[in-house]
C-alpha cells in the first residue's frame, strides 16, 4: 500500500505541485508514495500542471487507515476529518506548527521560508536525488506563487536561491515572465461560480476557540473584482453560517498596487480594528502592503485573539 501524500483542503498550486514532488522523491528513496488532494486544481495549478506535463493527483477525502505525509499544512481544521485513524509519518511545510500531533517520532521538514517547494528543492539536494525537470518547473512555479513574485514579506533569500537552480533544472529562461503568465489565469474570474471564487484559496483557523476561514484572491488588477464584490460577499455570510465560524475573511489581493481590499463578515468586526488600528468599513477594509494570508493576517488575528 502507498504513503498517500496530501496538503491541505481547497490546494493550491504549492499543495499541489508538493504533494506530486514529495512522492516522487519517496519513490525513489525506495517508499512506494501517492501524491494525493482534497479537491480539484484551480485554474493556476493547471496552468502549472499542464505547462510541465504532469497530472493532477487523485481526490481524496478519507485517510482513514492510510499512512500518510502531510504538506503545506498542520491543521487539523484543513485536514480529513478522519485524521486520527491514519498513520502520520512525515510533514514537509512552511508555516506556523498548528494543532495536529502524532503517537509516534515523525520526519519534520518544516521551514520559516515562503513555499514548502523551496523546502523540496533542498531535499532532494540533501539526499542527492535528481529532480525532474517537470517538478522542478511546478515548484518553481509554486514558489512565485506563494511569494507573489518575491514580493510577499514571506518571501526569504533560499526562496530566490530556489527559483535560480529550479529554472535551470526546468529550463526556464525567464522565471519572471512565467510568473507574470500565470498570474494573469490566477486573475481570471469571468464565468466563474462565486463559491469557487471564494474557496480558491480558503483555509480555517481555530484561533483560541475562534473559528475563522480566511480566504485569497490574487489579481493583477483589483479592478477585475469591482464587479463581483457585492456577490461575493454575499457568498462569504453564507459560507459563515454554513461552517457555523465566528467570522469569514477575504482578501482581495493586489499584486501590482501591493494591497489587499478585505471583505469580511464577523461577529466581532473590531478584530479588524484590534488587529490593524485602522477602522473597517461596513464590510471591506483596505490594507496597503498587506499581501500575506501566513505572516500578516494569521498572526495579527492571532494575537488578538488569544490575547
Amino acid at each position: 500500500m502507498s504513503v498517500l501524500v496530501i496538503g491541505h483542503m481547497n490546494p493550491d498550486t504549492d499543495s499541489i505541485t508538493a504533494a506530486i514532488a514529495i512522492a516522487d522523491l519517496k519513490s525513489k528513496l525506495g517508499v512506494a508514495a501517492k501524491a494525493v488532494a482534497q479537491g480539484a486544481v484551480t485554474p493556476e495549478s493547471k496552468f502549472v500542471l499542464d505547462k510541465f506535463g504532469l497530472a493532477a493527483p487523485e481526490v481524496v477525502t478519507s485517510v482513514e487507515g492510510q499512512k500518510i505525509i502531510l504538506v503545506d499544512t498542520t491543521e487539523r481544521a484543513q485536514l480529513p476529518a478522519d485524521l486520527d485513524k491514519a498513520e502520520i509519518l512525515g510533514v514537509v511545510d512552511h508555516h506556523k506548527l498548528g494543532d495536529v500531533t502524532t503517537p509516534a517520532p515523525l520526519e519534520m521538514w518544516v521551514w520559516p521560508v515562503g513555499c514548502t517547494g523551496t523546502v523540496i528543492k533542498a531535499m532532494y539536494d540533501f539526499y542527492k536525488v535528481e529532480m525532474p525537470k517537470a517538478i522542478a518547473g511546478a515548484c518553481l512555479c509554486a514558489i512565485l506563487s506563494d511569494t507573489v513574485m518575491f514580493k510577499s514579506p514571506t518571501c526569504t533569500p533560499q526562496d530566490k536561491d530556489a527559483v535560480a537552480a529550479l529554472a535551470k533544472i526546468a529550463g526556464v529562461a525567464d522565471p519572471m515572465t512565467l510568473g507574470v503568465e500565470m498570474f494573469k489565469v490566477k486573475s481570471a474570474v469571468a464565468g466563474t461560480p462565486m463559491r469557487d471564487l471564494v474557496f480558491r484559496d480558503y483555509k480555517d483557523f481555530d484561533m483560541g476557540g475562534t473559528k475563522l476561514g480566511i480566504g485569497q484572491l490574487e489579481v493583477v488588477d483589483l479592478g477585475i473584482l469591482e464587479p463581483y464584490k457585492d456577490q461575493l460577499f454575499e457568498e462569504i455570510k453564507k459560507v459563515k453560517a454554513e461552517k457555523g465560524n465566528n467570522g469569514v475573511f477575504l482578501m482581495l489581493t493586489d499584486i501590482m498596487k501591493e494591497g489587499t481590499e478585505m471583505l469580511f463578515i464577523a461577529d466581532d468586526p473590531s478584530v479588524l480594528k484590534k488587529a490593524y488600528n485602522i477602522e473597517p468599513g461596513e464590510k471591506t477594509v483596505w490594507l496597503p502592503g498587506v499581501l500575506s494570508r501566513k505572516k500578516q493576517v494569521v498572526p495579527p488575528f492571532e494575537k488578538v485573539l488569544k490575547g
